[in-house]
């Protein structure tokens, strides 16, 4: 039986070219219209609405909703900048083609309940024989990576994020690579994932559970959707090897955000990354929404000389055909489709989507040294000017999976 791998540009993606708000207000109330303008049909998508374009309410009733034919758009308020005051209005929608909702917006005094459909999940521990803990925040100076602590600190290596469809997680422990996790069922994992019942680090998550498994092996690559920066002709990886002990970050600060029922936000800084001889500042933001095959990333850098390049990465491992790169729009997808599970056991579709302004083609990382076995699509960037993207996984052939997981992205009018 031949298996079919549809994926093109990009379905998380449309929501930000196509789906847009209007505020309206009268006498009597305010409305919000929210448009597709495209003349595809948009699931779950995603619309932010910032604070500031809201009359907000300054009585008991203060948590905005938004009702369409009598029915509440699932949705929750994110505090971005962390001083106790929500920043936006993030709503996820189903549109038809070219539909304009006429939605009323209410205040009430309680956040309604929805369906969880985002979560974080985060532990750590400061000593091997002290129980882990859950977390939101943390920091890392350079020696503190697990070649020199001796043990493992965190759960899952680092904190995990999912949706509804599937799953990722970022290895904290100076690594910085990021792992996909193939999910069974829609329902949000088990909090216990990467411990055992003495409450101990274990890596338990190997092996096919009745909610998935991790899938897809990294080794020393920076996974999918990890970074790097081209310094001159010198690739340098954000962080280092696990059998390395200094890392060359000197500290590395990680919050989450926000974690909702529509929306999860991670945060991390990494201070004075040393590459290539010179200092950098990065900042990294990750969001998942419901619906989508991936995750969105935005990174920013400072300390830019003007010779540098962001490597974007989309680990090979495992991939025994060619690279399929499409260009659409304002995007470009760079993608493959093989046996790239573990032990090549799954078939999987693996991409990243970047912005077409400033890429400059992709080059493939060597088979030995810092970081291994990937494409890397490299881009131009200036400091302080933010750079987001997008990573997506499919398992075609999750062999225990009760529906078969499928991308299907609109190219233009072909698909891919």
């Amino acid at each position: 039986m031949k298996n079919k791998f549809n994926l093109c540009l990009p379905a998380a993606v449309m929501a930000l070219l196509f789906v847009g708000c209007k505020t309206y207000k009268n006498t009597t109330e305010t409305g919000i219209v929210l448009s597709n303008d495209s003349n595809l049909e948009l699931t779950d998508k995603p619309i932010s609405i910032a604070r500031k374009l809201l009359p907000v309410n300054n009585s008991t009733n203060n948590y905005p909703v938004l009702i369409y034919k009598n029915d509440t758009i699932p949705s929750q308020v994110n505090d971005l900048d962390g001083d106790g005051k929500w920043d936006e209005l993030f709503v996820v929608a189903n549109f038809l083609a070219n539909e304009k909702k006429n939605t009323k917006l209410v205040w009430v005094k309680n956040a309604p309940k929805f369906t969880v459909r985002t979560s974080v999940r985060f532990g750590k521990r400061e000593a091997e024989n002290i129980p882990l803990q859950p977390a939101t925040e943390e920091t890392v100076n350079a020696s503190q990576v697990y070649k020199t602590l001796g043990f493992q600190k965190y759960q899952t290596d680092g904190p995990t994020w999912e949706n509804d469809k599937i799953g990722f997680r970022h290895y904290l422990d100076g690594r910085n690579s990021k792992d996909v996790f193939g999910k069974k069922i829609p329902a949000i994992t088990p909090e216990n994932v990467g411990i055992n019942s003495k409450g101990a680090v274990e890596d338990n998550y190997h092996v096919m559970n009745d909610w998935g498994r991790d899938i897809f092996p990294v080794g020393n690559s920076a996974g999918l959707g990890g970074y790097a920066l081209l310094v001159g002709d010198q690739i340098n990886r954000l962080g280092i090897l696990g059998t390395d002990s200094l890392n060359n970050i000197e500290k590395t600060t990680f919050k989450i955000v926000s974690e909702g029922p529509e929306n999860s936000i991670l945060s991390y800084d990494f201070h004075n990354w040393n590459a290539s001889g010179n200092k950098y500042q990065a900042k990294e933001i990750t969001s998942i929404w419901p619906g989508m095959y991936g995750y969105k990333n935005t990174v920013t850098l400072d300390g830019l000389k003007g010779n540098e390049m962001l490597l974007i990465a989309l680990s090979n491992i495992n991939n025994q055909k060619p690279l399929n790169v499409v260009e659409s729009g304002n995007f470009v997808c760079l993608m493959q489709h093989d046996k790239l599970g573990y032990n090549r056991e799954w078939i999987m579709g693996t991409a990243i989507i970047v912005p077409k302004k400033d890429y400059n083609g992709y080059m493939e990382a060597p088979k030995t040294g810092q970081l291994t076995n990937s494409y890397l699509a490299k881009f131009k960037v200036e400091n302080n000017e933010p750079i987001s993207y997008y990573a997506i996984a499919t398992c075609s052939n999750f062999k225990i999976r009760p529906y078969q997981i499928k991308v299907c992205v609109r190219l233009d009018s072909n698909y891919f």
